[in-house]
This record gives C-alpha cells, sequence and structure tokens, in this order.
C-alpha cells in the first residue's frame, strides 16, 4: 500500500494550490483527479459562453508575484479556454503534475482510528466516464487501488457535482443531450438543429445568447426568472492592468478587506439607500448598469439588508429587461419578482436580447411542468416540443454534491452522508466533528462562493498548511472539530444569514435546487470577519478543535 502524509483530492485551483504548498512544506503528497488534466470546474464546464464573473484581475493566484506579473489575461472577464491555459501554465511552471495522478476518481475515503489515518481506496476511470452525464459519478471505475494518508483535504469543489433533475423519459430521447457542468471536450456544432435548453440561471444566462446564433431554433424551458446585469466585458484595459500589476500587493490587500474579497476598486458605496435622495439613487443605478458587473450591487451600504432598498434595486432591473425586450408578454416572463441577489446575480452578454431573436422561444414551466422528455423532444403543459438535442443547465449540487457522492467515514464507521442528512455541519468550513485529519477547502459554513473563490481558496490552503506543520513540530498526530465549536458556527452561520434578505428566496445557497436535500444557508457571510476568525483560532492554539 502506497502511503503519503497528505492525500489531496481534486486538482482545480484549490488542488493546485495545496500541493504547490504542501510540497514546499516537505510535506509527501499525492492529488488524485477524475479529470485528465487540471483546471476543476474548468475542466468540465466547457459550455458556449463559459465565462468568470470575476473580473481577471482579481479571479487569479496572488501567491506568487512572479506569477501575477509575467500573466497577462485579454478580456475583462476571462473565458473558459483562457481561465483553462492559466491553470495549465501554473501546473507547468510549478512543476505540479509529477504529484497529480490523472483520471483517478476517489472512491471512498475511510478513517482508520488505530493507525490515525485515511484509507483512500482510488478507481482508475477513461476520460468518458469521468464525468457521466447521467450518474452519480460513484461509478465507472476499475482497476481500484487503496492508498494510506495521514490528512485528506477535499479539493472537491464548491461547483462540480452536476444537478440533473430525474425527468420522466430522459433515457428514450433520440437526440444528443448534454449537461452545461460536463460538457464534450470537443465541443458541439448546433448548426440547422432544434435545440431546448432546460434552466435559466448563470450557465444557460452564458450559453444562450451563443446557442442561439448557431441553431434554427432554440427553445428555453424556464422556471425561474433570474436577474442579470450587464457584463459589459471587452479587452482587457491595458492602462488598467499596468496601473494594477504596478501595486498589486496594495490593490489584493484593498480587496481582501471588501465583504466578499473583491471590488475595493469599483467604488462601493457606504451610505444606506434611505441616507440617498431619489435622484442621486437612480443615477448611480443607471450608472451601474452601463459600467456593467457586480458594482451594481453596490450601490447602497444595505441593498441586501433593506426591502426598500433592494425593491428599487430589482425594480430597476425588470424596468431595462422590459426595456430591451420586444414582447411584453416574454418581458413579464423574464422578469424575476424575488429579491435581487438572494440567489447569485448573474452576468451577460446580450442574454434578454437574444429573446427577440425571430428563432428563439421562451416556454414558461413553471405554469405547465415539464411532464417528461420523449423519444423527439420535450412535453410540457400538453403540447410537445420536437427537438434534436437538449442542453440540461440545470446547475450543481452545490457546495456538498461532489463530498456525497464519496463514501466517507469517520470515527466508528460513521458516513458523512449520515452526518449531514440534516444539512452540512462544519466548523468554519475546514473541519468535521467526527472525522478527524478530513480538511475541506471552502466548505460549507465558510465564505466560499460567496466570496472570489481563489482568495478564499488561498486562504484555506494557507491555513490548513500552517496546521499541519504546527502539529508536526508538537508531535500531534490527529486534529478533529469538537461538536460544541462546530454547532456554535453552524449557529452563528445562520445568524449572520438571517440579518438579511439572503434566505428569502430558494436558492442552491440553501440546497433549494437539489429535490429532497435539506434546505441550509451553507456559505458564510463576510471575508474579513471570516479571516479574523480562522486566524484567532490559529493563534489560541486551535481552538474548537480536539488535538492528539
Amino acid at each position: 500500500m502506497r502511503k503519503f502524509d497528505v492525500v489531496v483530492v481534486g486538482a482545480g485551483f484549490a488542488g493546485l494550490y495545496m500541493v504547490y504548498r504542501l510540497r514546499g512544506l516537505g510535506f509527501t503528497v499525492r492529488a488524485f483527479e477524475a479529470g485528465d488534466g487540471v483546471g476543476g470546474t474548468w475542466y468540465w464546464n466547457r459550455y458556449p459562453g463559459a465565462r468568470c464573473d470575476v473580473e481577471s484581475l482579481e479571479y487569479s493566484y496572488q501567491f506568487s508575484e512572479e506569477l501575477q506579473q509575467e500573466w497577462s489575461w485579454s478580456e475583462r472577464y476571462s473565458g473558459q479556454p483562457e481561465i483553462l491555459r492559466y491553470a495549465n501554465h501554473v501546473a507547468d511552471r510549478f512543476d505540479l503534475r509529477r504529484d497529480i495522478e490523472f483520471n483517478c476518481r476517489v472512491v471512498s475515503a475511510h478513517f482508520d482510528e488505530q493507525a490515525s489515518g485515511w484509507r483512500i481506496e482510488v478507481a482508475r476511470v477513461s476520460e468518458s466516464a469521468a464525468a457521466p452525464l447521467d450518474g452519480d459519478g460513484t461509478g465507472n471505475g476499475r482497476g481500484g487501488e487503496t492508498v494510506f494518508a495521514r490528512f485528506v483535504v477535499m479539493a472537491t469543489g464548491c461547483l462540480s457535482a452536476a444537478n440533473l433533475p430525474d425527468f420522466e423519459g430522459i433515457d428514450d430521447f433520440e437526440g444528443a443531450k448534454y449537461h452545461t457542468g460536463a460538457w464534450p471536450h470537443e465541443g458541439v456544432d448546433f448548426t440547422g438543429l432544434r435545440v431546448g435548453v432546460v434552466g435559466t440561471g448563470s450557465s444557460a444566462i452564458q450559453a444562450i445568447p451563443v446557442i442561439a446564433e448557431e441553431a434554427a431554433h432554440l427553445t428555453v424551458f424556464q422556471r425561474t426568472p433570474n436577474y442579470s446585469i450587464p457584463a459589459r466585458n471587452g479587452a482587457m484595459d491595458l492602462e488598467r492592468e499596468a496601473e494594477v500589476k504596478a501595486e498589486y500587493p496594495a490593490f489584493r490587500e484593498r480587496n481582501r478587506q471588501m465583504p466578499a474579497g473583491l471590488g475595493a476598486d469599483m467604488n462601493p458605496m457606504h451610505d444606506e439607500f434611505a441616507e440617498v435622495s431619489p435622484e442621486e439613487r437612480r443615477r448611480r443605478l443607471e450608472e451601474r448598469w452601463e459600467y456593467g458587473g457586480f458594482s451594481f450591487m453596490a450601490s447602497f451600504a444595505d441593498m441586501l439588508m433593506s426591502q426598500e432598498a433592494n425593491d428599487a434595486a430589482a425594480g430597476f432591473v425588470r424596468e431595462k429587461i422590459r426595456g430591451i425586450v420586444d414582447d411584453p408578454e416574454v418581458a413579464d416572463l423574464l422578469s424575476p419578482a424575488n429579491v435581487i441577489g438572494c440567489k447569485r446575480i448573474c452576468l451577460d452578454s446580450g442574454y434578454f436580447e437574444t429573446f427577440n431573436r425571430p428563432n428563439v422561444s421562451l416556454v414558461d414551466v413553471s405554469s405547465a411542468p415539464i411532464e417528461k422528455i420523449t423519444k423527439s423532444g420535450l412535453r410540457t403543459g400538453g403540447r410537445e416540443v420536437e427537438l434534436d438535442a437538449i442542453v440540461f443547465a440545470t446547475g450543481f449540487d452545490a457546495m456538498t454534491g461532489a463530498l456525497a457522492r464519496i463514501d466517507i467515514r469517520g470515527r466508528g464507521g460513521r458516513t458523512l452522508r449520515s452526518k449531514w442528512e440534516d444539512g452540512p455541519r462544519a466548523y468554519l468550513g475546514l473541519g468535521v466533528a467526527g472525522f478527524p485529519n478530513l480538511f475541506v477547502i471552502t466548505g460549507p459554513g465558510s465564505p466560499s462562493v460567496l466570496s472570489n473563490m481563489l482568495p478564499s481558496i488561498e486562504q484555506h490552503v494557507d491555513w490548513i498548511a500552517d496546521c499541519v506543520v504546527w502539529m508536526r513540530d508538537r508531535g500531534h498526530a490527529a486534529i478533529e472539530a469538537t461538536p460544541e465549536a462546530e454547532n456554535e458556527w453552524v449557529a452563528h452561520v445562520g445568524e449572520v444569514a438571517g440579518a438579511t434578505l439572503y434566505p428569502t428566496c430558494n436558492s442552491w445557497y440553501l440546497g433549494a435546487n437539489v429535490p429532497g436535500k435539506p434546505r441550509v444557508f451553507m456559505p458564510y457571510l463576510g471575508f474579513p470577519p471570516y479571516v479574523e476568525k480562522c486566524d484567532a483560532v490559529a493563534a489560541n492554539d486551535y481552538e474548537g478543535f480536539e488535538l492528539s
């Protein structure tokens, strides 16, 4: 049996940096990745129009000043191909592949109490089986091997377990079917085809304008409309890039002090809605709509605290939608009624304009639910829409899905699935009571998806690296979150969210997009206080953790 100090699961941005840090500290480390390359979510999500919603100069590593200076992004918001090139550049520049095994899916991880370590079962998978469209990702293995590691780090990602609803007749469809989160690497040509897109979340909002340009006809099946702000993407402003690179550390530090770890330079407003005149409110919303991006949500300091402020911003976006979409009925269907921002705000490039095209139709499946998928299409409201291809843009089993698909067993053989059957519980989103020496990067209870993921990843990786060094220096064999600390933190996460408008709508932040999943608000609101808490825990000899 092969033995390592640490096994890392996943080779996305979290896994890559974790391997880099641990190797530099003298630990033996091995990462296992189900795909045949690095990149994580950017390896799998190759759908048309896939793009990051955080500006390129911020969605990047900061651990190496040389890397920051040498890499140049071509656009304000980077597309998937460029981000994947970046991930590969990092892997090559720091020679990380020699500690990564590809086409290897971690099937199980069982804690060995006698040995104070983990036995990890790894199955070899073919590239085609690595991300099945219609499976749970736990099978497709062959030639399994068990390895041992003192520590396991789950770098499995928050948005990596594709969610495919259990539509009746899905296997009967004779055309092609795809999921945006498991897109064919060779791409898809929709020229001349009748295409259906199921879903109107972030992935769909990016993909629909691109698919519409190719397809003979595109039918969009929408259950719930989403707010979307223009990205105003374009070529990188070279002057802006030079300014940032001239002071990258200071730029990063300013962002580190922001609630979501990003956007310090997008002029966030610090006054509340009630303190601003009606004329100034309108001016701000117009200005930020034209600028594009997340700055719109920073128009007022209390956008997600004050219902009045939120209603004004939401009404403004609905007004814009009705001004863009020619057909009033279609515009009404595309206009959300919920709180703006309680679901992750989408950024788009011509999404609403796409519904003015003669080859695009919108079907409201909230009033006429999808009944079944047939051999030749999709039936809704008693009528069948004939299709040559179906794209399921139905999102992910967010934050917990990838972990639930691995048979993780802690003390006494208890499974993580059973521990989390009433909702995920973790201390700081990093450790789980009953599961010693198991770390989760950007797990539930950490800022993760409500922050800039790259700085959040780096903060977690650095914390874990410091922790295992501290343990090594003091001769500790195991670290485990205490139930008391875990319970207090879970309650705190809920209290912080409850003081805002976030929990008011059915979002994947709550797990509401997955039937039967317990509804618990999973991410922690506030990057700076979270970092402060993590630092305090470490400074107090890992307060809230039991060491042995």
